[in-house]
């Protein structure tokens, strides 16, 4: 070091003095206030001459100095302090139901009512610390350890800059000779970035997370070490009883005495509002520099709290409202293949639904069977489920030691599940070995949400495309029994999208039994076929409701009783023969009806229109244009597209353009919607 001109005793008392307190204002105001009004290297530089300065007059340095935060020598352990008081920790809830049930817990021990009044506060994932001050200098800091005896990690704590040596006085809160104030040491998430990286380029073992990084930083027997770290803290509680009467009050006193507390923290006044501020940080959580785990729910009367007492760890009169985790474990009900677009089969969990990162899971990735025997995974295992990202959730471990000898061992099989082709294996993928399997299963789909079967907008290919490679869906009935947590885990969807395609799936459960048999997508069937079938069936069995009905109903059916239908001959006789006999098709309208499908009855059912053709054009008032299709089919009556000699009747609305003059060139009738009324009353 460069020698110094010497100052007078005088001259440094007073140097030392006002950069003590210049240096405690700047770190007050960019640890506390958040308000950066000098440069890191000014600043440094003000810390560098105070340093040389008490080096030349050691007489003049205090514990309450700037300089003091870097620590001394390496210590060669941690002594024991014993709390005066026993540090408590949380029980935790995850969902409003568990806040209800906490809170009718505290009532009836008080057996009072209470006034739902709590303060919120954000719940840092750190190391929970204690800090003595005596008059109003900071003498020792220790960790929780099991909340009696913690370790005394006072050297390490003085390197972090937001935790002031020396109290700010003057404020309207006197600073009691002893003070006992416990708060959270943490590490950003950029600093914890840094350390890793930096650690990384050594070789060395990195951290799993801030938490610990910030627990392993604090645990330094060398505190220069700890300095290197930049660790932050907030302060949230003062221990014993300094007269004030709630909880928010406090953290109100700690500001003024220069602690650095959580400015996002809020006095709430019921709990609708502790679950609406959850919800808020549960999504806004990214935005922080620092990681939360939840809210600290606390009661805010003082009073209150105090008679809530303590059960176990925990006070009563507070709770860790922890967001939904990230990894949760749940029970493998079933393990179904699917096949995609490519034809490529992929094993897909059924799970025991489980709250996710906040979203309803019911479905997990297994990637392909390699993945299943690397796991080990077994229908009926215990497992670890985690999702990363906007993607569909995965198994990540099995509990091996949860199993009680009734799992079953999963195969592939050896038949493609939607074709029944043989089964290849390409690198550690399998595949149907039809080239158009994955392609045709696709169209079929594609034709099932169509506007002329169940009409389902927004369902359109992408979003079926999506659902297949997933392994979402493996046939149409699959579609009836997604989850809203399925569809909000994938990437570019969200919780909007899924609320919207769920809703617009179950208004689609009733459906007009012509419609549904188009929608099965049977060869030779277009939608006039799929109408003469409909009535032939309403009019050979009035009760059928549900698609199982459709199973018995065919049964019993020939060639031949099929041929009887008008305009439809032996191909398509045989085409429909051959559907409803197939064992396949047969499982596939059970499965319909265990989703819930049931047909929708249409006023008529009967042949009052039998022989005659419409057209409908125009905008109608009363029907919509495919109600009203639907509608004329119902009493027998056949739709056509464009006006012919053969057209019975013009069915107009507003508008109705070329058609209808079309229609009075060939002096083909045309009908207003009133008059249709009167055709079909």
């Amino acid at each position: 070091m460069d020698k110094l001109p010497k100052k007078s005793k005088t001259e440094a008392k007073s140097r030392i003095d006002h950069l003590k307190q210049a240096i405690d204002h700047y770190r007050y105001s960019y640890h506390v206030l958040d308000k950066n009004e000098l440069t890191d290297e000014a600043l440094d530089s003000l810390k560098k001459e105070l340093f040389d300065l008490e080096l030349t007059h050691p007489e003049f340095q205090t514990p309450d100095s700037p300089t003091q935060r870097v620590g001394g020598e390496p210590l060669k352990e941690f002594q024991k302090v014993t709390h005066e008081e026993r540090m408590l920790s949380f029980n935790d809830a995850f969902s409003e139901a568990d806040m209800e049930a906490w809170f009718s817990r505290l009532e009836n021990y008080l057996k009072v009512k209470v006034k739902p009044e709590f303060y919120c506060e954000l719940k840092i994932d750190g190391l929970a610390i204690e800090l003595i001050y005596e008059n109003g200098i900071f003498v020792q800091a220790s960790t929780r350890g099991d909340g009696y005896i913690g370790e005394d990690v006072t050297q390490n704590i003085k390197t972090i800059e937001a935790i002031p040596l020396k109290l700010k006085e003057g404020s309207k809160y006197p600073i009691p000779k002893k003070l006992t104030v416990r708060g959270e040491v943490f590490l950003t998430k950029k600093e914890f970035e840094r350390i890793n990286k930096a650690l990384a380029k050594e070789d060395r073992a990195t951290f799993a997370n801030p938490r610990n990084l910030a627990a392993g930083s604090i645990r330094q027997l060398d505190p220069k070490i700890t300095s290197s770290r930049k660790l932050d803290s907030f302060e949230y509680d003062i221990v014993g009883d300094n007269g004030e009467v709630n909880h928010e009050t406090e953290h109100e006193i700690l500001h003024a005495w220069g602690f650095k507390i959580n400015t996002h923290n809020k006095r709430v006044s019921s709990l609708k509002e502790v679950f609406k501020l959850r919800e808020y940080w549960d999504k806004h959580r990214e935005s922080l520099p620092y990681e939360i785990d939840g809210l600290v729910v606390i009661h805010n009367s003082n009073q209150i709290f105090l008679n809530g007492g303590v059960a176990g760890k925990a006070p009563r009169a507070a709770i860790a409202y922890k967001f939904s985790p990230r990894e949760a474990t749940t029970i493998i009900e079933d393990i179904k293949v699917y096949v995609g677009r490519t034809g490529t089969l992929t094993p897909v969990a059924i799970l025991k639904a489980v709250e996710l990162a906040g979203i309803t899971i019911t479905h997990a990735t297994l990637h392909n069977y390699d993945e299943i025997e690397r796991l080990g995974v077994k229908i009926g295992d215990t497992v670890v489920v985690s999702r990363a990202g906007d993607v569909i959730p995965q198994v990540n471990r099995v509990l091996t030691e949860l199993r009680t000898g009734r799992e079953k061992t999963f195969k592939m099989p050896t038949k493609c599940p939607v074709d029944g082709s043989p089964v290849i294996k390409e690198n550690v993928y399998y595949r149907c070995s039809n080239d158009n399997c994955g392609a045709r299963l696709r169209e079929g789909l594609y034709h099932f949400v169509s506007r002329g079967a169940f009409n389902m907008e927004g369902l359109g290919g992408k979003i079926i495309d999506r659902f297949l490679d997933e392994g979402l869906i493996k046939d149409a009935s699959d579609i009836f029994a997604l989850k809203k947590g399925d569809i909000e885990v994938l990437e570019r969807f969200g919780e909007k999208s899924a609320v919207n395609i769920i809703a617009e799936v179950e208004k689609k459960k009733r459906i007009t039994l012509r419609r549904f048999i188009y929608s099965l997508g049977i060869i030779h069937v277009g939608e006039e076929t799929a109408n003469l079938l409909a009535n032939y069936l309403h009019l050979k069995n009035h009760n059928l409701s549900r698609p199982a009905d459709l199973v018995t109903a065919f049964a019993d059916l020939t060639h031949e009783n099929l041929e009887e239908i008008e305009d439809v001959g032996p191909i398509v006789g045989a085409s429909i023969f051959s559907w409803f006999k197939n064992k396949a098709n047969l499982n596939l309208l059970k499965k319909f009806d265990e989703v819930g499908v049931r047909f929708q009855s249409v006023a008529g059912q009967s042949n009052k229109l039998k022989g005659l053709a419409f057209v409908v054009t125009g905008s109608l008032e009363t029907y919509s244009r495919d109600g009203i299709k639907e509608i004329i089919r119902s009493f027998g009556g056949e739709i056509n597209e464009s006006v012919s000699k053969k057209t019975n009747y013009l069915l107009a609305g507003a508008a109705p353009g070329s058609k209808y003059d079309k229609a009075k060139e060939l002096g083909v009738k045309i009908l207003s919607e009133s008059d249709f009324k009167k055709l079909i009353k």
